[in-house]
């Protein structure tokens, strides 16, 4: 069956457009309430209960009360978690025994967009087979329920999931002596993160913990950083933290203003984990990786897979090889170990064990791992059927990959939203890197827009 609602990271665009309005949101709280609630009722046998959080965007009230109305008239119980990180409401499904967590958030995408992402009583994604089983139910007329649903608000919400980062490291685990800025993208971490590292014995300033429901990600957070790099040299701290809108990714700033992005983050971790914890079984990166990534957990004998981009496709990787560590370049890190889902908190104060256990400032300790230069060319096309398939792409590339031998390679990946193919080429040459990809994308051209 074909979705018609849900994405590959739950449902997600435009305030007031398509499903991002309030009508659709009461109608989905109605379904999700019908499908999760009889669910978590076999399994409980008692009322079944949801939780919706949110990130701080001025819409997600408006979709959290039509959210709310909608279960309520299915026969749920509401708990209302208020503005809480992503991954705070997937642990918070777990620890409530709730029957599923809803997220109401559009992550790193401007205060325009929103979007709802559903959590398992497990913590986890939605299998397929329950999310088309929402949208079937969407079609339903709505019934009022003769045992209505009651709301309420929990107001422990956040020392909660304070506590839960705090306990992701080791008793008696400090950061004392240790400088950090964090920027929290006037997001979801900006009431909890402060908190986190200041009390595990952190000096810490913060930028962007202002949110006005209007400057979620606006020049700041973990895809706008240069406000935070210019913060970390400023006021001579020793790293910078960036978190995005939800707080499922994270990026580091070194002393040296220099961004350090998700795989020199997962390579700090996987280290310490060879080093210190008894070996790391393996690292899920994804198609995007930096090549210089995988050739130095090679060089350390650490296994690595790639898979398609997006936590979901690296989750399900991770879960195949029973590997407790994968995630995005984008800084998106899983460590499962720790959550079910990505969290930037928990990924963050992973990476600092690393730091203060190889005693190595953090531009010291990535330059162990020299990331390739990769160079990427969206080619516009008419057409791409057939594209890939062609001779004289498929020639140009096998050339390419001929002239990199085994320092390097290429990636040609359609867009799933767009006519266009993206061509990627990385390898130790950025001189050379850059005229490949130059000139597989002219080939690509040609062949596409004839």
């Amino acid at each position: 069956m074909e979705r018609k609602y849900f994405g590959t990271d739950g449902i997600r665009g435009r305030v007031g457009e398509g499903a991002i309005t309030p009508d659709f949101m009461l109608r989905l709280g109605y379904a999700a309430g019908k499908v999760l609630g009889r669910i978590s009722k076999a399994k409980h046998h008692r009322r079944p209960r949801i939780l919706i959080g949110k990130d701080t965007r001025v819409s997600g009230y408006m979709f959290e009360a039509a959210l709310q109305a909608g279960l309520i008239n299915a026969g749920v119980d509401v708990a209302l978690l208020g503005p809480m990180p992503t991954p705070a409401i997937a642990y918070l499904t777990r620890t409530f025994h709730a029957g599923a967590g809803i997220v109401i958030s559009a992550s790193h995408n401007p205060y325009h967009d929103n979007g709802i992402k559903f959590f398992s009583a497990e913590g986890t994604k939605l299998p397929d087979e329950v999310e088309l089983e929402i949208e079937a139910a969407l079609e339903l007329p709505m019934e009022t329920s003769d045992d209505l649903g009651r709301a309420y608000r929990v107001d422990d919400a956040a020392a909660r999931y304070i506590e839960f980062c705090k306990a992701s490291t080791p008793w008696g685990f400090s950061l004392e002596g240790l400088k950090i800025v964090l920027d929290c993208a006037n997001g979801a971490t900006y009431h909890v993160a402060p908190m986190v590292f200041r009390e595990l014995g952190a000096e810490v300033s913060v930028i962007g913990a202002g949110p006005d429901g209007l400057n979620i990600n606006l020049d700041c957070g973990s895809t706008k950083p240069q406000q935070l790099q210019r913060a970390v040299v400023k006021r001579g701290a020793d790293l910078g933290i960036a978190f995005d809108g939800d707080g499922d990714r994270v990026l580091f700033v070194d002393a040296n203003g220099e961004l350090v992005d998700g795989d020199q983050l997962l390579y700090i971790i996987a280290m310490h984990q060879h080093k210190f914890l008894g070996g790391c079984s393996g690292v899920v990166g994804t198609l995007m990786s930096n090549y210089g990534f995988e050739l130095a957990l090679r060089e350390n004998k650490i296994p690595f897979e790639r898979a398609k981009v997006g936590d979901r496709h690296v989750l399900e990787k991770m879960s195949a090889n029973q590997w407790k560590l994968g995630g995005e370049s984008s800084g998106h890190i899983i460590c499962a170990d720790a959550s079910t889902t990505g969290d930037g908190i928990i990924a963050a104060l992973q990476v600092l064990r690393g730091l203060c256990e190889f005693d190595e400032p953090l531009h010291q300790l990535k330059s162990r791992m020299t990331m390739f230069p990769q160079h990427m060319i969206n080619v516009q096309l008419a057409h791409r059927d057939g594209v890939l398939d062609h001779t004289d792409v498929k020639a140009i590339v096998v050339d390419a990959e001929r002239r990199l031998a085994d320092s390097g390679r290429v990636l040609l990946r359609p867009s799933g939203t767009e006519p266009l193919i993206r061509v990627m080429v990385e390898g130790r040459d950025s001189v050379l890197v850059e005229q490949l990809a130059k000139d597989i994308s002219s080939v690509v051209e040609r062949i596409g827009n004839n």
